[in-house]
């Protein structure tokens, strides 16, 4: 018999919910694979290939407002913005590798 799942209290459908999308995953690795502890819009901009200005900006505030990543804004001009995880972020690093691992056993067993 299988289980009825509730959507509300599902802790996969949490996980899901805050890093759902082609995009945030993405951005997320990119952060934890960064040698910068801290990133520019820019940088993650040209480490995303295919993403918009309007799509990332979209995705960090999501990602800002979830509490995964932190958004520092320095008093300057031009103003500089650099994004970084949080410890809760941080955390998604396990999940992230075995998505890495996982897709990297998939394309070498379906490359032919």
């Amino acid at each position: 018999m299988v289980s009825i799942i509730n959507t509300q209290s599902c802790p996969v459908g949490t996980t899901l919910k805050l890093i759902d999308g082609k995009w945030k995953v993405l951005i997320l690795y990119s952060l934890l694979n960064s040698e910068e502890q801290a990133v520019r819009f820019s940088v993650l901009r040209r480490s995303i290939q295919g993403i918009t200005e309007k799509m990332l900006t979209a995705q960090l505030r999501e990602l800002e407002a979830s509490k995964l990543i932190n958004r520092h804004v320095y008093a300057q001009v031009p103003p500089r913005v650099e994004y970084s995880l949080t410890p809760l972020g941080q955390s998604l690093s396990p999940i992230l590798d075995a998505m890495q691992h996982w897709g990297n056993a998939y394309n070498q067993t379906n490359s032919n």
